[in-house]
């Protein structure tokens, strides 16, 4: 979907001083730098017009090339801090990538890679729904816990546990809490006039939720979440199609 009206973007935002578990982008996930696994999934959708890798690391742009990234540019210092925030950056990368091509994009895909566990038909599947409904600002990959907080979350007030929800304290039929979703990491698409006309997105504009399994929600923050991921890969509970049979070398 390469034209004018519908042209995606997808940027793969990687800083390279982690905190939580340090060379994370860099680290080998199923035989795999952890960067690699969105730029693979990224060269395996034709929705996709061009993928972009925005990083201050030298090390994570080699890996990242290492594997077909384009590394047009590297992140200024501004924007590389460990508080700097996403936007910025996302934007950054939107408007160094039209300038230099000459053209405007439509559609803005976020790629964390700390969530390498989304598929090209998340991808498809999120985009088209997105194209669908005009009055959408963006799409957001959200997935169902196994425990809901509807019902289940709990919060220490005065040092005593309390309901999040006390207004379903009392209710007994799990048919009669609403669903309950997290946002999940994979999939974020915005349309870029929304991106460029606001300094955020969470509390502005009006976004759709594409579900996907739980069992590949996934945020790698620390070595227990890279462990785990890591360990459902290598037993076949999560199947990636650019891994020879899906689980990557050993």
């Amino acid at each position: 979907m390469n034209d004018a009206n519908g042209r995606l973007l997808a940027v793969i935002p990687a800083r390279g001083g982690s905190q939580g578990l340090p060379g994370k982008n860099v680290r080998p996930l199923a035989g795999l730098p952890l960067i690699a696994h969105s730029v693979l999934l990224a060269k395996r959708c034709p929705e996709i017009a061009r993928c972009v890798v925005s990083t201050d690391s030298e090390e994570i742009a080699a890996a990242a090339k290492s594997h077909g990234a384009d590394v047009p540019f590297m992140r200024p210092a501004e924007l590389a801090g460990s508080k700097a925030p996403l936007w910025p950056v996302l934007r950054h990368a939107l408007e160094s990538v039209e300038r230099q091509e000459g053209r405007p994009y439509e559609y803005l895909l976020l790629l964390d890679p700390t969530s390498p566990t989304r598929l090209p038909e998340d991808v498809r599947g999120a985009f088209l729904r997105l194209k669908s409904v005009p009055e959408a600002n963006g799409i957001l990959s959200v997935s169902k816990p196994y425990y809901s907080p509807v019902w289940h979350g709990v919060v220490e007030r005065g040092g005593w546990m309390s309901d999040l929800f006390p207004e379903y304290a009392q209710v007994t039929r799990r048919q009669e809490i609403p669903d309950a979703f997290n946002v999940n990491g994979l999939i974020y698409i915005w349309r870029v006039p929304f991106m460029k006309a606001n300094d955020s997105w969470r509390d502005k504009g009006k976004h759709l939720m594409y579900v996907t399994p739980e069992i590949r929600a996934a945020s790698i923050d620390d070595l227990e979440q890279f462990e785990r991921v890591e360990a459902l890969i290598r037993g076949g509970g999560i199947q990636l199609p650019w891994l020879d049979g899906g689980k990557g070398g050993r």
